[in-house]
């Protein structure tokens, strides 16, 4: 989606690393998951744009601060916000870690940690003197109840006066990805999202360890065309409608 959006010559999203991955990758991406459409493709870089902005805002603050990036991927996020000074440490299942070192291999400021997310010893991994800034894009989502709150409050507990941006699913677009309701028209089944969280549900977030202190969300950039230039940003702020967003980017603080 990312490589899809950025190809465009008015492109939300410049990331021209995506695209060459996509282009080094033999796999069948479209015979899987289908040709990306443009209304996905760029809503897929809008959200990607949230998480850009919330970690540009951290380094203007804190330059040689680090950046943990939960469960990534093949995220490119480092070549577009990289101020040649912080420090990164992406932390992927074993053999998430492999693939991504075999195609972005580590460098001096930036280390792939081959460990689950939920297994807070990555936590021992970071210097928090500097500043700390988490982000866990389209990972909590997959995860239970349970596990969500005990990696919110372990990122708490640990990093005073840092920061965790994340992205979560409302309610009815978890409860479809239990029942199996989301399939592609080659098949492809979305995989089960057993952690949703409506938007006015924000606050709950606080109750998950003493030293969160706020917790907001992080409104996206205005897109191209009618409705992510006008009607995505007016349903942020209509009761009625605020919870049929597919997703929602927000930012908890510690103290």
């Amino acid at each position: 989606m990312r490589a899809a959006e950025a190809r465009r010559a008015r492109t939300v999203l410049n990331d021209p690393k995506a695209v060459e991955l996509v282009d080094r990758i033999d796999y069948p991406f479209e015979e899987t998951f289908g040709a990306p459409t443009p209304l996905l493709a760029q809503g897929h870089a809008l959200r990607v744009r949230t998480f850009d902005s919330a970690v540009r805002a951290f380094l203007d603050e804190h330059p040689d601060g680090t950046v943990v990036t939960l469960a990534e991927g093949l995220e490119t996020q480092f070549w577009r916000v990289d101020n040649g000074r912080a420090r990164w440490l992406c932390v992927e299942l074993p053999e998430t870690a492999e693939v991504r070192r075999a195609l972005l291999p580590d460098e001096e400021r930036r280390r792939t940690l081959a460990r689950s997310a939920l297994d807070l010893s990555w936590r021992d991994e970071v210097d928090p003197a500097r500043g700390v800034l988490i982000t866990a894009q389209g990972l909590l989502m997959y995860l239970r109840p349970t596990e969500v709150k005990d990696l919110i409050a372990g990122c708490a507990e640990r990093f005073r006066g840092g920061a965790l941006v994340f992205d979560a699913v409302p309610r009815w677009f978890s409860a479809r990805t239990t029942r199996g309701e989301m399939r592609t028209a080659q098949g492809y089944r979305t995989p089960p999202m057993p952690w949703g969280m409506d938007a006015g549900e924000l606050p709950k977030v606080r109750t998950a360890h003493p030293a969160i202190t706020d917790v907001r969300e992080v409104p996206p950039p205005r897109g191209r065309g009618f409705y992510y230039g006008a009607v995505a940003p007016l349903m942020r702020w209509l009761p009625a409608v605020r919870n049929l967003r597919p997703t929602m980017t927000a930012i908890a603080r510690f103290s």
